[in-house]
């Protein structure tokens, strides 16, 4: 992590972006876990009580495994941190532990998390359009703050969407058989009909 031609590209375009102003401190802060952990768990409890209702089968793994694997952030993200021991930008006070970012991994799978359980409960493909454009706005939102503010090198945050895409995807082999339609479908293939007007 001393030197290469990657780290003095990420070096420069650092140099580039960094302007810390009271909006890239806004923007990077909707990382903080104390704001997009509360967010997740409003979208917890919402799918968890949207599944109980429907009937669906194991309503609660869903929800489960969401919190699960906000838990692996800090899990996975401290230890790397500590391995790779990378400094801070000037822009901050000298320190090391800055690879990956905590922030963009906390802002990628909480709000990730959030917008994977939901969208299945989603009744209109418009709504759910909308959900995933603005769970990816706000997670570039955060990326820009962190970088802008000089908190992060990019290649901080680039990582941290590497190991969230990781995350994420395991989430999804979880969920996919798990979600409110597996109930109908199931019901529809043994003779029964199913509703159309149930959540979609």
């Amino acid at each position: 992590m001393a030197d290469g031609p990657l780290l003095r590209a990420d070096e420069r375009i650092s140099r580039a972006l960094v302007h810390p102003d009271r909006v890239s401190e806004l923007l990077a802060d909707l990382g903080n876990f104390q704001i997009a952990v509360p967010v997740l768990t409003v979208a917890l409890v919402y799918v968890a009580r949207r599944g109980r209702a429907a009937g669906t089968d194991r309503w609660w793994l869903p929800p489960l495994a969401g919190a699960v694997l906000m838990v692996l952030v800090p899990v996975l993200v401290v230890p790397l941190k500590e391995l790779i021991d990378r400094p801070g930008t000037p822009a901050v006070p000298p320190a090391t532990g800055y690879y990956p970012s905590g922030h963009t991994a906390t802002a990628m799978v909480a709000y990730g998390t959030a917008t994977l359980l939901l969208l299945p409960w989603l009744r209109t493909a418009y709504a759910r359009r909308e959900v995933v454009i603005a769970c990816a706005v706000v997670n570039l939102a955060v990326a820009f703050g962190l970088v802008r503010r000089g908190y992060h090198w990019p290649l901080d945050v680039v990582a941290s969407w590497c190991l969230g895409t990781v995350l994420l995807t395991a989430l999804t082999l979880v969920l996919g058989p798990l979600g409110p339609l597996s109930r109908s479908t199931r019901r529809s293939s043994s003779g029964t009909p199913s509703s159309s007007t149930g959540p979609s």
